[in-house]
């Protein structure tokens, strides 16, 4: 068993392979202060903040509990702000900015100086400033919008799902034929929620690949030939695949949809949808994208009352690989995730490290210079830590065992992680780039 004021440090340092994966590190938000920061007013210097990171979300009929539009919403959560965006809570983005790869794609986070300008701005009695400073007011995202662009094919739920009022979690396995005319390959995909209150009563949904030649869809844990497409989770994007990489899609074939679905205290229809973006008709991608469930512990779970749990699991690759993104997936009590690199050398190198966040299951996504690249022969380790603390504000019940599971109240351990296989060649062409880089660059550090 492992305590909480241990389990963060465990995996400070890395082996700094930085070669293979371009490890990076960030300065203290507290160090990141000006004497331009310390001067910092509401409507020069933190609307802009707001607008770009926070009122998408803080605004009226939206998913945030309060607005943050105006000075006069803002001021009375000014210390609450300050918190947030100091201890890293909101925006919501989990990667520990002191360990391992730091590049993503839609990175929505903070810089330090921006959380430095927030805090002065607090420490200062949350000046209002001029109204001349106020920038024009923001545009704002539709609600339910895709996060991976117009999509070429929706897929919609074959029913709309009806959630009572109260009652058990449920876990239907839903059919539907995607329309798919013609071969194609995947380029990103996304599962949203049809409707904004589809948000509160979808906790995930588990979509897979049907090819048309496979007729078993009577019994889920054995359709022949199915394939994951991806899975979402609460407060999830879309899996953007990086450039070059994608997954076939035959024509003819069907959609298989495993949903969870949870009650809360309102009676809720939705039909969700699935969206996918194709390549150019005729362009095939030189690598196909697989999307694994990995270090899974589903079977050895034992999480005793009032403690903290670590669990590992572990994924052997036999060729060269790139890992593209991970999603780490938990539920009400899961608190860390990290993963690291063993190498066949039997070196180890930390990736990354995010805190859990049940209201957000996010996916990082890498950028496609910095994502981690493994030799053949590699693990890749996956830890992750459970709280069943009463310290854990999202905890049920911490006087109860928890073991695995699939309802809320139970609990899971693993991550969803995107790779594709490269060849010897592709491999070692890469990582010599990534040395050359990596000198340029501490060349032009002296």
């Amino acid at each position: 068993m492992i305590t909480l004021n241990t389990r963060r440090w465990l995996y400070g340092a890395t082996v700094g392979l930085v070669a293979i994966t371009m490890t990076g590190h960030m300065a203290s938000a507290q160090q990141a202060s000006s004497s331009q920061a310390k001067q910092a007013t509401f409507n020069k210097d933190v609307m802009p903040i707001l607008q770009r990171a926070c009122q998408n979300c803080h605004r009226p009929g939206s998913i945030a509990p309060m607005s943050l539009l105006t000075y006069k919403d803002a001021r009375p959560w000014a210390k609450s702000i300050q918190n947030k965006v100091a201890n890293r809570e909101m925006p919501p983005w989990f990667i520990d900015k002191t360990i391992g790869v730091q590049k993503f794609k839609g990175d929505p986070s903070l810089s330090d100086e921006e959380i430095g300008t927030i805090v002065s701005w607090v420490a200062a009695g949350a000046p209002e400033g001029r109204p001349a400073d106020l920038p024009p007011a923001a545009t704002f995202d539709d609600l339910n919008k895709w996060h991976i662009g117009k999509p070429d094919l929706i897929v919609p739920l074959p029913v709309e799902w009806k959630v009572p009022v109260a009652a058990p979690d449920q876990w239907p396995d839903l059919y539907t034929d995607s329309g798919l005319k013609e071969d194609r390959y995947i380029k990103s995909i996304e599962f949203k929620p049809g409707s904004s209150a589809g948000f509160r009563v979808i906790h995930h949904a588990h979509n897979y690949l049907l090819p048309p030649e496979s007729d078993n869809d009577a019994d889920p844990l054995n359709s022949s030939g199915e394939e994951t497409l991806n899975e979402y989770a609460v407060g999830k994007g879309g899996d953007i695949f990086p450039a070059g990489t994608g997954r076939l899609m035959k024509a003819g074939s069907r959609i298989h949809f495993n949903l969870h679905y949870h009650a809360v205290g309102e009676e809720i229809s939705d039909r969700g949808e699935l969206g996918i973006v194709f390549y150019p008709k005729g362009e095939v991608p030189t690598h196909i994208l697989h999307t694994v469930n990995m270090g899974n512990m589903q079977t050895d779970l034992d999480i005793p009352a009032n403690g903290v749990t670590r669990t590992d699991g572990y994924y052997h690759f036999d060729s060269p690989v790139k890992i593209a993104s991970f999603q780490p997936h938990m539920h009400d009590r899961g608190k860390r995730e990290c993963i690291e690199a063993i190498y066949p050398s039997n070196q180890r190198e930390m990736l990354n490290c995010a805190t859990f966040n049940f209201g957000w299951a996010l996916i990082y996504n890498y950028a496609e210079d910095a994502a981690p690249i493994l030799p053949a022969g590699s693990f890749l380790h996956i830890i992750n830590w459970h709280d069943n603390t009463a310290s854990n504000k999202g905890n049920p019940d911490p006087r109860n065992w928890v073991g695995s599971g699939n309802r809320t109240i139970d609990e899971m351990s693993f991550a969803w992680v995107n790779y594709y296989d490269l060849s010897k060649d592709e491999y070692d062409k890469e990582v010599a780039v990534r040395r050359a880089a990596r000198t340029k660059g501490s060349t032009q550090n002296q």
